[in-house]
């Protein structure tokens, strides 16, 4: 059985585990809770699971570990983990579908597309495992670049992490927060600047394959730009339920670039624009 063979029949295997135990737990979000380990195997099944470990499918089983234990340590704090802990949008969608639709989203969305998304965006790897060059300057160039990246994603979680603590307490000793949004830090210059470090990390180790296979003309693209469909209808609808909270999110929205950081708008250059 080749390592591509194998990774395949994880992928099934999930896709069934993670389908029946929502049906018996009621719970929707068991992808999520595996989002941060399952790439992971993948890459290290094609790094040393063809006979030969090559150094470039090495270092990516490395870079993408390290992706693997931040997300980890950081889905874990928000209590991901515990019992309850189904992601909220879940919940917001469910109200708006009947329950036979929603267990057909379930199955073909939830369970089905993001475990193949998983499988495809690790599929660099393989490309790497199987043309195994030996390492060059550009393969030291996207490793620098991807924990550059990954350092970019802790610090936006952390400013998450802290304002989330904040509020919490401003709304523990009685008092409303007067901001009910994340606003400063990388906040000010995207409104989810987690996100595009995420999505650079996986474009990032599709141009590891890209190198080793010495060709920009590489079909595991598909991956991250999946990722990129995911990541859109994902950010639209977290902005939707944003709006229905707090309506000061509009001018959030019209001030500040929705990904890629960048210079946000004044209220003056807003108000010659309407």
């Amino acid at each position: 059985m080749t390592s591509l063979h194998a990774a395949f029949w994880i992928l099934i295997g999930i896709c069934v585990v993670t389908w029946v135990i929502s049906l018996v737990t009621r719970e929707y979000s068991w992808v999520d809770r595996i989002w941060s380990m399952v790439p992971v195997a993948y890459v290290w099944v094609f790094a040393v699971g063809g006979g030969t470990v090559g150094a470039r499918a090495l270092l990516m089983a490395v870079l993408v570990t390290l992706w693997g234990a931040r997300l980890t340590f950081n889905f874990a704090r928000k209590g991901g983990y515990a019992r309850g802990g189904e992601d909220y949008r879940w919940a917001h969608l469910r109200a708006q579908m009947s329950a036979p639709l929603f267990q057909i989203f379930n199955l073909l969305f939830i369970v089905c597309y993001q475990n193949v998304l998983l499988f495809l965006i690790a599929l660099p790897a393989y490309t790497a495992a199987t043309h195994p060059r030996g390492l060059t300057v550009l393969d030291w160039v996207l490793a620098a670049a991807f924990v550059a990246a990954l350092v970019g994603e802790t610090v936006a979680d952390q400013q998450q992490w802290r304002f989330q603590q904040w509020k919490k307490a401003e709304r523990a000793a009685g008092r409303e927060p007067g901001i009910r949004f994340v606003q400063t830090g990388l906040f000010r210059y995207s409104r989810h600047p987690n996100f595009f470090f995420e999505q650079s990390q996986w474009w990032l180790l599709f141009f590891f394959g890209c190198v080793a296979a010495g060709s920009l003309w590489q079909w595991t693209v598909i991956g991250p730009a999946l990722l990129i469909a995911l990541f859109l209808g994902s950010t639209r609808f977290t902005e939707q339920i944003s709006l229905e909270r707090y309506p000061e999110y509009a001018e959030y929205q019209a001030r500040v670039s929705a990904l890629v950081p960048w210079f946000r708008r004044s209220r003056e250059d807003l108000a010659q624009l309407r």
